[in-house]
């Protein structure tokens, strides 16, 4: 199902969408949709507030938006609710900010040429890990592929969007630099999130068929909707997943 304004109903491209900024959940087009919308929205977004937030005894309280930080907007419980629906309809990069877009698609590359390396070893020429000074070439090539991925960039995308994310990428002293390698490690410190890379990974494989070592995905969304409820821990449902891709969750 597609993602709609709360209020009108209207979706991208049609509309561009930002959620609520108290539960980082119910979409809407604009301030005047939010408003007409207001009086009903306030009987649950208490409800969506508390869901992405763990109280503990002591009175402090964490966030369980994903990520919880490194992009503007995270969400809560990204394998079972929105942003599963999103990875699996292709649009986990709709509904975002520009910045947001551009860092995604920048470290699902980098994530993707670390992976490739470690399972299969295999490293492109233009890449890091080929003997390149930066990424840039490689990432290119890979943007290059996901434009021909119908529906997965936001409708906004374009010529000038596409240079303005490779201009971040060579542009030093942040996060996004394609002048730099990243391990998994890295990304669950940027972002705080222990399975946030499997996100970017869902995404890279919806870009290239395939995950590394070639297996499928689908095991390994499962394997994650099922920790995210409680119904595994980590390890308990690695039977589930073929050897390469237990590597790619816990390495």
């Amino acid at each position: 199902m597609a993602l709609e304004c709360n209020s009108c109903k209207k979706s991208p491209p049609e509309v561009a969408l930002k959620r609520c900024a108290k539960c980082s959940t119910t979409p809407y087009c604009s301030r005047d949709c939010q408003k007409a919308d207001s009086k009903a929205h306030k009987k649950v977004c208490s409800k969506q507030q508390a869901d992405a937030t763990t109280s503990f005894q002591d009175g402090s309280t964490t966030t369980n938006l994903s990520p919880p930080k490194g992009l503007e907007h995270g969400v809560a419980h990204p394998f079972t609710r929105l942003e599963f629906t999103r990875l699996e309809n292709r649009t986990w990069l709709h509904d975002r900010s520009e910045r947001d877009v551009y860092g995604l698609l920048i470290d699902a590359y980098r994530l993707r040429v670390e992976d490739m390396y470690n399972i299969e070893g295999e490293a492109d020429t233009d890449s890091i890990y080929g003997g390149a000074a930066n990424g840039l070439r490689g990432f290119k090539r890979f943007l290059g592929r996901v434009e021909r991925c119908p529906g997965l960039l936001p409708p906004w995308w374009d010529a000038k969007k596409k240079k303005e994310c490779e201009t971040l990428g060579m542009t030093p002293s942040q996060w996004h630099d394609l002048r730099c390698a990243v391990e998994k490690s890295d990304i669950i410190e940027q972002y705080g999130d222990s399975r946030f890379p499997m996100q970017l990974r869902m995404f890279a494989e919806s870009v290239y068929g395939r995950a590394p070592g070639g297996t499928s995905g689908t095991a390994m969304r499962q394997m994650m909707v099922a920790m995210e409820q409680g119904k595994a821990e980590d390890g308990v449902a690695y039977g589930q997943v073929s050897s390469h891709a237990w590597s790619a969750v816990k390495g």
